[in-house]
């Protein structure tokens, strides 16, 4: 072997020690032979061989068909590694060969790993997983694979019809909230409304298009002037735009399910408008150059000043809706200036001939109605695909064009140059600021001002000279004795010790020896007289006074600079933004007149619009179906950006000094404003008016099968009443009104058995204090006696599970301040139960209550009135019922069942507390555990869909749709519940994620049709579920499991979402 050679593998060796080295350091391995085994296998890579390392020593059981998802790690960017099998090679931490610190490792790198390698789910989770997977088994009929018609209409047509004067909305037909958007937007335009709806298509082509654009253009019309007669007249809240959206989609050749561009559809559309306005203005002037009303009303002009290697040029240039960059920017008017200047252009203000090329864009005209296209979507070269782009964004309510004006291009450029001085002053201001604000040489920095006071107060300090260890025996001698460092011996040791029992240790000279070089304690010990705080240790009177003095100084000199340099900031932008504030630069006003708003990612999402309304002074929110008042404030939430995932994606401001493009139209002779039918023409008036009838049929037919379903409920009630009592007089039968359900009940074993006993105890109670023994005296006194006695619970503060309403009507009629004439009648009806004792006493009472009953003249109880408290009563009852059972259920961790029970006890409640505070029930518990149910269903269906089996996905996604998804607008219908919003986003986000990863195909057709319907932010009530069939509880029985579950769910703490 030569030196050379020698050489070599001398270093190869400490080379390949030193990494061993760090692999211990890093992996807490102590088995060389391992650690040469993953240098090997790693190729001489630490990070490799630390992965190797920590995947073999975090092998955890092999489980029956066992998988596990694997999450991004060095070197793997796989989305989901699916199928990966545990290894049966278990970390033995009970084994006698490895003592306590080896074993301690093992654990804590198998812990740590697990999370690393398995799906991130706690055991809290899979637990609930596996309960939510049998409560899935028990309710097959819940989650089958049928798609949910996200969009059906409500069976009642009422729910459909058109309040007032309200805006008509338009129907999602399937992921096109894209069309709802821009065509309201336009339709609010009057001035374009009224070109739409005036429209006739040229003579010459109505019988055969001479191209393509006419065969195309003109049925695009057609559908156009009828959806828009529609959304003038309908008596409907909403109408069906699917004629006009099979023309667009047929001419996008899309699959229904591709989520269209809103720019791109804009453009789409204004081309199409523009051709058949062009084809009608050709025939309109034949012989003059025709003027094209879609070109007048949303093209202007720009000239482009530049100069390309060294040569001027200016090209006059025309525009539509105009494209500007987000990212990088944080307002509008930095958008537009960035847009308006290209390139280096130092050269354009000089009369020298240089070789620098750039350009500006100076608008020479200006539509009337001006678009933005804030391009907000950009694309990821590394990744592959478009991401969006979620910052923030400001643009005003009213925006001032003149700066970007041609005949403005001198003074422009004198203020541009202005702030380019002024920014450049800025930046250098900031730069002497941050040195105050972050000073120090090392990676912490802290404002200067903070750190000259710590060093006063340091210097300031008291030492207090007190040993922070104060039960070590500081008067043990440095060595110590054996009898000092050794416990004292146990009993069973005394024993076994002999003649050496009783006698002392005497330390050895090796013991000596041997504790002289341990010093087990004391070595470590920490000085005495060690300060409790940081402080001085020696300072006189004077240098504390001197050093007090300046540190006070420089602290005061360090906060006037800096409050300095704050304030000469703050002026300089102040006027950076008042730059363009005189008069003369704000004689071209743009008002904002529609938003569209986007949310979601690049491939799915949905839109709506935000437009103002000029006659009622406020926003309103165009959201498909749902039109809402809105705000200035929730635009700005939804609209600028960085909140969410909702950001603005067009705005289209109008020239704020041309009313024509908003204004009503007047009639000529009358001067009265035209509204609904009477701006139409001939027509369109008709069309509107046949589809109106067409509606009020389905009112009329709606309305008579109610009122015969109503019809025959009631005759089957009086049947089986007629049933339940064939033994009844004729007098008895006249008697017009039943008892309540809840009142009378066939079997002595149920509610009329107790109720009977409350009747039978308020009569022998009357009795034993009534003189006078008559029926009728009887019968007042002991309905005196019952109704002190329930006055007295509903007047009784008591704790929730003890909701003494459930125990008779007339408590929660008491509570909700029912009229007296329906607790007389009421009380009555009581007395006048049939199923009495039958004691001569009672029966007679009995007959006194029901005389009274028929005596009761119509005029004087108004029996409408009386019947609809008691159906209040039979509402709030099964409220009651729907919630026990639902409250029931998610104790069990039965949350499919659990949802269904408390979605409509939350719905019937909300109505009941419409008409009183008392009237149902605490409206946040139901809220939360409503909320509740929904997170885990949306947790559990996540977690199947990462599994990326078919069948588990399917199963997933097939929650989300049937239960999940047509749940949503009922959490958003009412924006003023924070929490549910909040749950909203959080289960958006978790399916949103999964956007940014990798996954197979199939997986990502499933979730881009999936999103939008997530994503979708109507308010509308979709389709869903029946009610759940309620089971007949008796009073006794109600209060009893109602008591019950209420008391636990004050001992379970709640996570206070």
């Amino acid at each position: 072997m030569t030196v050379e050679q020698n050489v070599l593998q001398q270093h190869s060796q400490k080379h390949q020690q030193t990494l061993l080295n760090q692999l211990r350091e890093v992996t807490g391995t102590t088995d060389v032979q391992l650690l040469q085994q993953a240098l090997q296998v790693s190729n001489g890579d630490l990070a490799e061989a630390v992965a190797f390392l920590t995947e073999k020593n975090a092998k955890v059981p092999q489980q029956d068909e066992a998988t596990y998802y694997q999450t991004a790690q060095v070197g793997n960017d796989r989305y989901i590694s699916v199928g990966s099998q545990a290894d049966t090679n278990v970390i033995d931490l009970t084994g006698d060969d490895k003592d306590d610190l080896q074993r301690a490792i093992a654990l804590s790198l198998e812990e740590s790993n697990r999370a690393f390698r398995e799906t991130g789910i706690t055991d809290e989770e899979q637990a609930i997983s596996r309960v939510l997977e049998a409560s899935i088994a028990e309710n097959k009929a819940s989650l089958k694979r049928t798609h949910t018609e996200v969009w059906s209409d409500s069976p009642n047509p009422h729910d459909r019809k058109r309040l007032d004067n309200c805006p008509v909305g338009l129907k999602n037909v399937g992921n096109t909230c894209w069309f709802s958007a821009v065509i309201q937007s336009l339709f609010n335009l009057l001035e374009f409304q009224r070109l739409v709806l005036h429209y006739s298509p040229p003579a010459r082509v109505q019988d055969l298009p001479r191209n393509q654009k006419e065969h195309r253009n003109l049925p695009f019309m057609k559908e156009l002037r009828k959806l828009f007669s529609l959304m003038v007249g309908s008596k409907r809240k909403y109408v069906d735009p699917s004629q006009a959206v099979e023309i667009l989609k047929e001419a996008f050749k899309s699959s229904e399910s591709q989520q269209q561009d809103v720019s791109e559809f804009t453009h789409k559309l204004l081309d199409w408008l523009e051709d058949a306005f062009q084809t009608k203005a050709e025939e309109d002037r034949e012989g003059e150059k025709p003027k094209n009303p879609m070109v007048e009303l949303f093209y202007g002009r720009f000239l482009a000043v530049g100069i390309h290697e060294g040569k001027k040029f200016e090209n006059t240039e025309m525009f539509g809706q105009y494209p500007l960059q987000v990212n990088g920017f944080k307002d509008l008017h930095e958008c537009l200036e960035a847009a308006m200047v290209e390139g280096e252009i130092e050269s354009l203000h000089s009369a020298e001939n240089s070789a620098k090329s750039g350009q500006e864009h100076w608008f020479t005209e200006l539509p009337p109605v001006l678009t933005f296209e804030l391009s907000r979507f950009e694309f990821n070269q590394a990744l592959g695909r478009p991401e969006k782009i979620h910052n923030k964004l400001e643009f005003p309510s009213m925006l001032y064009m003149d700066r970007y004006m041609d005949r403005n291009r001198e003074i422009t450029r004198i203020k541009r140059e202005e702030i380019r001085r002024l920014k450049e002053h800025l930046t250098l201001l900031q730069q002497r600021l941050e040195r105050y604000l972050s000073y120090g040489s090392g990676p912490k920095r802290f404002p200067l001002a903070d750190v000259l006071q710590y060093a006063m107060e340091f210097a300031s300090s008291k030492p207090v000279c007190t040993s922070p260890v104060e039960d070590i025996d500081t008067s043990a001698p440095p060595g110590g004795t054996i009898a000092q460092q050794l416990p004292a011996p146990s009993t069973a040791d005394q024993g076994l010790s002999g003649p050496l029992e009783g006698s002392t240790l005497a330390p050895t000279p090796q013991a000596q020896q041997r504790v002289s070089i341990h010093k087990p304690f004391t070595q470590s010990r920490l000085p005495p007289d060690l300060p409790m705080h940081p402080a001085p240790r020696h300072i006189t009177e004077e240098e504390l006074r001197v050093l007090e003095s300046c540190l006070h100084r420089w602290r005061s000199e360090v906060e006037n600079d800096t409050r300095d340099l704050q304030g000469s900031i703050s002026r300089i932008y102040r006027t950076i933004e008042l730059m363009y504030s005189d008069k003369t630069m704000m004689q071209v006003p743009y008002r904002l007149h529609a938003v569209l708003v986007h949310e979601g990612q690049a491939n799915a999402g949905h839109y709506w619009a935000y437009i103002y309304d000029p006659n009622q002074n406020l926003w309103m929110k165009y959201n498909d179906i749902s039109v809402t008042k809105s705000s200035w404030e929730e635009l700005m939430r939804d609209s600028f950006g960085g909140y969410r995932n909702a950001s603005a994606y067009c705005l289209m401001y109008i020239n704020d000094k041309k009313p024509f493009l908003i204004k009503e139209e007047f009639d000529k002779e009358t001067g009265q404003m035209l509204s609904g039918l009477d701006k139409l023409p001939p027509d369109l008036k008709e069309y509107v008016k046949e589809d109106n009838q067409l509606f009020e049929r389905e009112l009329e037919d709606w309305d008579s099968m109610q009122a015969r379903k109503a019809q025959q409920e009631k005759q089957a009630l009086a049947a089986a009443a007629r049933a339940m009592c064939p033994e009844a007089s004729p007098a008895d039968s006249s008697v017009p009104q039943q008892d309540p359900e809840y009142m009378e009940q066939p079997s002595p074993t149920d509610d009329s058995k107790q109720l009977k006993d409350d009747t039978e105890r308020a009569i022998s109670k009357a009795a034993a204090e009534q003189d006078e023994k008559s029926p009728e005296a009887l019968l007042g006194a002991a309905i005196k006696v019952e109704y002190t006695r329930l006055l007295r619970l509903a007047q009784e503060d008591t704790a929730p599970e003890n909701d003494y309403r459930l125990q008779h009507v007339i408590v929660y009629f008491l509570q909700n301040q029912a009229p007296k004439k329906i607790l007389e009648r009421t009380l009555l009806m009581q007395f006048a139960d049939r199923n009495l004792g039958f004691d001569e006493r009672c029966k007679s009472i009995m007959k006194v209550a029901l005389a009274k009953l028929d005596l009761i003249k119509p005029d004087e109880v108004n029996m409408e009135e009386y019947e609809t408290w008691h159906q209040d009563y039979q509402n709030f009852r099964e409220t009651t019922v729907l919630l026990m059972l639902g409250l029931e259920q998610y104790q069990k961790k039965s949350f499919v069942e659990a949802l269904m029970y408390l979605i409509y006890a939350y719905q019937y409640n909300k109505e009941l507390l419409t008409k009183g505070l008392y009237r149902g029930h605490d409206e946040e518990l139901i809220a939360y555990y409503r909320r509740e149910c929904l997170l885990k269903l949306n947790e559990y269906a996540a977690a199947l869909f990462e599994s990326g089996e078919e069948p588990e996905v399917n199963v997933g996604l097939n929650i989300m749709n049937d239960l999940v998804v047509p749940c949503i607008p009922l959490l958003l219908v009412d924006e003023m519940e924070e929490k549910d919003m909040v749950a909203v986003e959080d289960m958006r986000n978790r399916w949103c994620s999964y956007l940014g990863q990798e996954m197979e195909p199939n997986l990502q057709e499933k979730l881009t049709d999936f999103l939008p319907k997530l994503l979708d932010c109507s308010t509308e009530i979709k389709s869903f579920h029946d009610p759940p069939k309620l089971p007949a509880y008796s009073t006794l029985e109600l209060c009893e499991r109602w008591g019950h579950v209420v008391s636990s769910l004050s001992r379970t703490p709640a996570d206070g979402r």
